[in-house]
């Protein structure tokens, strides 16, 4: 445990990125950049336009927060170039951020443990449609297996909305898959150094909880408590932390999962870089575990010691 903030040397925040997730990034590492210094930390505020070795190049820096969510901070990328420069950072490494980063592949991780997820379908084109449709039926959620914030992510109920969403979750050049619609109540569950924080229940009148209820929209209802019973909340806190475990996650991260009318968990994905802006999940389960948003800035940066 650090007690003083010279203790973490120089601190650099990362963060914006080249993704589609880089306005969310630069939100979310001013907030995190300003904790920091009203906690007293050495930090400065690193915009990551190109290549992270030319945003380090020439400066002294002890350790990083990293907040550059998606492609290029979230998916092993920068962690690889922190790993070569020796650089200790926050958060998951290499190949735990890379799984993490692709829905699909953690999901074939999931299962092979024996965690539930719902069925999906890889569409590499519309040739594999109708096989998608026999396997899965409709409705259906299509998502860019390598994007975050719901970007890219559409609902389709019928065959022309499902070439249509193919078509559109096309230009995120990574694979695209269906996924089995869930019928039931979405829940998200923050992690801190290996231990769930409280149950976040999310309600939406969007179609599903896409970029606009997470980002824009005043009509997103965030239930913390999330209205479960006590047994009901621990056992899906206890899946969170075994679903992150299987795929190597380290330090913190949030994991999105449904539970659908049969009482059944369905895992959705683990975000190893979440939001800290202020519509953020992972500081609002926080600050109802009595843990304000500079104390968790702090706690995530101690995270970086362990490397």
């Amino acid at each position: 445990m650090i007690t003083k903030p010279e203790e973490f040397g120089r601190v650099a925040v990362l963060m914006g990125g080249s993704a589609a997730e880089r306005k969310v990034s630069l939100n979310s590492g001013a907030a995190v950049f300003a904790a920091l210094q009203r906690k007293g930390v050495d930090a400065t505020a690193i915009d990551v336009t190109g290549s992270a070795i030319d945003a380090l190049k020439g400066k002294q820096i002890d350790r990083v927060f990293n907040i550059v969510h998606g492609r290029g901070g979230e998916d092993g990328v920068l962690q690889a170039v922190l790993e070569v420069l020796d650089i200790p950072y926050t958060g998951s490494g290499v190949l735990a951020s890379a799984l993490s980063m692709d829905k699909m592949r953690t999901k074939l991780c999931w299962l092979g443990y024996g965690l539930p997820t719902p069925k999906w379908y890889l569409l590499k084109s519309t040739d594999d449609l109708d096989c998608c449709i026999e396997n899965l039926g409709f409705p259906v959620i299509v998502k860019p297996a390598n994007e975050g914030s719901s970007i890219g992510m559409s609902k389709a109920n019928n065959r022309d909305e499902l070439a249509k969403a193919l078509q559109v979750t096309a230009e995120f050049n990574c694979d695209i898959f269906a996924e089995s619609w869930v019928v039931g109540k979405e829940y998200t569950v923050g992690l801190l150094n290996g231990e769930a924080l409280p149950v976040i229940r999310l309600e939406t009148p969007n179609a599903f909880y896409d970029y606009e209820a997470k980002y824009n929209a005043n009509t997103t209802k965030y239930h913390c408590p999330s209205g479960l019973s006590a047994d009901q909340e621990k056992q899906l806190q206890q899946l969170a932390v075994t679903a992150s475990d299987v795929v190597g996650v380290k330090g913190w991260a949030r994991v999105d999962v449904f539970i659908d009318e049969s009482g059944q968990p369905q895992l959705i994905e683990i975000n190893t870089v979440p939001g800290m802006t202020d519509h953020s999940l992972v500081p609002m389960a926080a600050k109802q575990a009595g843990i304000e948003f500079d104390e968790l800035v702090w706690r995530i940066l101690e995270t970086s010691c362990r490397k």
